[in-house]
C-alpha cells in the first residue's frame, strides 16, 4: 500500500473527479437496514446479497434484478449453524459449483473456544437455501486467534480455493482493534485449494499466506475478495485499519500467480473526498468478472447500522478504477 506521502497525489486527483462520474460509479445506500460484510452472487438475471447476522437471521438475504433496487428475502439462508458453533455468523460467502449446487462459507464463534471464530461450510441446491451446515469446522486456527472472512474463488483452470483472514488481532494486546499495542500480532490472509465439492481441502494442499498487515494498514488486514482478470492478473481486494473508525478502507493487491507474491496498490475507497457520503467503507466483495463491487459503510459514524452500497469498477492491468 502506498505510504501517506505517495497517497497525497492520488487523493488530490480523486478529489477533483466530476460529481456525475462519482454518482454513476457508486450507488447507495441500496440497502438501508443493517447489512454488514455483504457478499454477492449472480444466478441468471438475479443478484443475491448475503450479510453478517442481523435482523434476527443468521444470514439475511436480499435480491435484485438490476443491482440497484434490492428486496429482502423473508427466509434465513442458514437457519442453523454447524454443531461446532455457538451461533452468530460473520461475513458469509456463497459460490455456485460447476454442478449447479451452492456452498456457503461462514465464520462463527467456536463452541469449544468461546471468543474465537472458525470457518464453517454449508450446502444447498438453491441460492436462497436453506443451507445445511457441516457438523465440523473447516478452518479453526485457535492458537493464531481464529479465522474469519471466508471467500471462495474459482481459478481459470477450474481449481476452487478458499481465502480467509487469520484473526490475529483477537489475541492482540489492546489498543486499536485490540492490535494497536506492541507486540503487534500478524493478521495474515491465507489461501488453500478446496476439493471439487468445496466442502473440504484438496488432498495434499496446504495453506499459503498471500498478504499481511504493515504499518500503513494499522492493526489489521481483513475481508478478502479475490478475482482474476482476462489478462491473468489476480486482484485481491481487502480492508485495513479498524472497522469501527474513520480509517477503515477498501484497498487491493495484485499478483500474476494465485498464490502470489501480491503487491499492494493504493487505497481504493476511504472516508472523505471524493466519497464524502461514506464513513468507514469496507467489507467489500467483488463479482467474478471484476466489474461489480458491494461494500458496507456506516450510517452516521457508528457501527450500529452498516448499510450496503454498490460500485461499478474496472481493472486495467494492475490498477483498479471506480
Amino acid at each position: 500500500m502506498f505510504a501517506a506521502a505517495l497517497l497525497l497525489p492520488l487523493l488530490a486527483l480523486l478529489a477533483g473527479a466530476s460529481p456525475s462520474l462519482h454518482k454513476r460509479a457508486i450507488t447507495g445506500p441500496v440497502i438501508t437496514s443493517n447489512f454488514p460484510d455483504p457478499s454477492i452472487l449472480q444466478v441468471g438475471g438475479t443478484w443475491y446479497a448475503y450479510s453478517t447476522t442481523s435482523g434476527g437471521k443468521n444470514v439475511p438475504m436480499q435480491t435484485s434484478s438490476d443491482f440497484v433496487h434490492w428486496s429482502p428475502v423473508s427466509t434465513d439462508a442458514l437457519p442453523s449453524v454447524g454443531a461446532w458453533s455457538s451461533g452468530g455468523v460473520w461475513a458469509p460467502d456463497v459460490i455456485q459449483l460447476k454442478d449447479g449446487s451452492y456452498v456457503l462459507y461462514y465464520a462463527g464463534e467456536s463452541k469449544a473456544n468461546p471468543g474465537f471464530h472458525c470457518i464453517g461450510v454449508a450446502t444447498a441446491s438453491n441460492p436462497q437455501g436453506p443451507f445445511q451446515p457441516q457438523a465440523t469446522a473447516l478452518e479453526c486456527p485457535i492458537s493464531q486467534g481464529g479465522a474469519i472472512d471466508p471467500d471462495a474463488f474459482y481459478d481459470a483452470d477450474g481449481s476452487l480455493y478458499l481465502v480467509w483472514k487469520v484473526d490475529g488481532n483477537n489475541i492482540g494486546h489492546g489498543g486499536n482493534c485490540n492490535n494497536g499495542v506492541a507486540p503487534i500480532v500478524p493478521t495474515p490472509i491465507m489461501i488453500r485449494k478446496l476439493n471439487a465439492a468445496g466442502t473440504a481441502y484438496a488432498s495434499g494442499s496446504s495453506a499459503i499466506q498471500i498478504l499481511d498487515r504493515d504499518d500503513n494498514d494499522g492493526p489489521l488486514v481483513e475481508a478478502p475478495s479475490l478475482v482474476r482478470t482476462s489478462e491473468g492478473v489476480y486482484v485481491l481486494f481487502f480492508s485495513s485499519n479498524c472497522y469501527s473508525g474513520s480509517l477503515y478502507d477498501i484497498a487491493y493487491a495484485t499478483a500474476t500467480s494465485v498464490t502470489g507474491p501480491y503487491t499492494k496498490g493504493p487505497w481504493l475507497m476511504i472516508t472523505g473526498n471524493p466519497f464524502s457520503q461514506l464513513y468507514s467503507p469496507g467489507g467489500a466483495d467483488v463479482n467474478p468478472d471484476g466489474t461489480k463491487l458491494v461494500f458496507h459503510a456506516d450510517q452516521g459514524t457508528t457501527v450500529d447500522t452498516r448499510q450496503m452500497w454498490t460500485a461499478s469498477i474496472s481493472i486495467s492491468g494492475h490498477t483498479v478504477n471506480i
